[in-house]
C-alpha cells in the first residue's frame, strides 16, 4: 500500500466516522471509520519510515592519495 492508499483510507475513515449517520444492523459504521483511519495512519508511518531508510546516503569511499616521487615539486634556493 502506497502513500496514496494510506491517505485514501484516512479520508474514507474520516467520512464514515464524522460525516455519516448510517445505521447498519450488526455493523458500527463509526467504528469501521475509526479503524480505517488508524490503519491509514499506521500505514503512512510505516511508509515514511521505509522511505526515510531508502533516502540515507552512505558516505562514498574516497580513493587514497598516492604521491609519485618523480612529480614532486622541488624548491631550489
Amino acid at each position: 500500500m502506497g502513500l496514496g492508499g494510506c491517505i485514501l483510507m484516512i479520508a474514507v475513515g474520516g467520512i464514515l466516522t464524522f460525516a455519516t449517520d448510517w445505521d447498519a444492523n450488526g455493523l458500527n459504521v463509526h467504528l469501521v471509520g475509526l479503524i480505517l483511519m488508524a490503519v491509514g495512519v499506521i500505514g503512512m508511518a510505516a511508509y515514511v519510515s521505509v522511505y526515510k531508510r531508502r533516502r540515507v546516503i552512505s558516505p562514498t569511499a574516497q580513493a587514497p592519495v598516492v604521491e609519485d616521487p618523480e612529480h614532486r615539486h622541488h624548491h631550489t634556493l
